[in-house]
């Protein structure tokens, strides 16, 4: 019999950046990664957290597809203004002129030339109920914004348009946790060496976290990272099922 190839996913956070000292994309994404759940035991799963930084991004991101070949790549950021999770089904070609967490400026404020956005193909319908499942509330989002989230959503769906890219990249916004609940978790995190804005990515596979108890439904108040956890893990399960049916991103829309 073929031997069954056992999938690798590539998941990603930001480190903290001007006007967030605690950016709660980095302990999700690791947390996502360390769960341990009999749906994702036939995972290969890799957790890394950029800086928030546009040179972080175009070197990191294009060494870690080359490294680890992932088949699915679930990207995570921060939305400083929403009250829920986004699930991202457009990367517009734009850049605010806004500091990266290293000082710089872009130069200019499009990514690229003759193109003004990347529509991601998925059916995020899905996704978007795999997260309310859990109890915390999503939508699906058509903006991105035009920092650096948008900026690594743009390039992970570049990756998956080239023929040896990912077979399926989403880019997930969480909204702000609350004060109780970053005090309790603080930076740390399983499975990823934090010190400043630098970071290490690591790969885990069953490892073990911790979490807070699950949300209810119709909870007030921001969510805590350990209810993000539980509904990226939802997300990511339905990722693994839209790949295993033949879903792609690598032939995004342009417009």
């Amino acid at each position: 019999m073929p031997a069954v190839t056992m999938p690798t996913v590539l998941i990603t956070g930001f480190g903290r950046f001007p006007g967030s000292p605690f950016n709660p994309s980095g302990p999700v994404a690791t947390g996502v990664a360390a769960r341990r759940r009999p749906a994702l035991a036939g995972t290969r799963r890799v957790a890394h957290v950029f800086a928030t930084r546009y040179d972080a991004v175009d070197r990191e991101l294009a060494e870690l597809i080359a490294r680890e070949k992932p088949d699915i790549v679930m990207m995570f950021g921060v939305h400083m203004r929403s009250h829920e999770i986004r699930i991202e089904r457009i990367a517009r070609n734009r850049i605010a002129l806004l500091p990266d967490a290293g000082g710089r400026r872009p130069r200019m404020q499009t990514i690229a030339h003759g193109v003004g956005a990347i529509t991601n193909p998925l059916p995020l319908a899905g996704l978007v109920a795999a997260a309310r499942a859990t109890g915390v509330a999503a939508v699906r989002s058509h903006n991105a914004g035009s920092y650096l989230c948008n900026y690594a959503y743009w390039r992970g769906l570049k990756a998956a348009a080239r023929p040896d890219g990912p077979q399926v990249v989403v880019f997930v916004h969480i909204p702000p946790v609350g004060i109780k609940s970053r005090k309790k978790t603080g930076t740390k995190t399983t499975g990823t060496k934090t010190t400043g804005t630098k970071t290490t990515g690591t790969t885990t596979t069953g490892n073990k976290t911790t979490a807070s108890k699950p949300a209810a439904p119709g909870r007030r108040g921001p969510p805590a990272v350990g209810d993000l956890v539980r509904a990226g893990e939802a997300v990511l399960q339905g990722l693994i099922a839209a790949s295993r049916r033949g879903a792609r991103s690598a032939a995004p829309r342009k417009s």
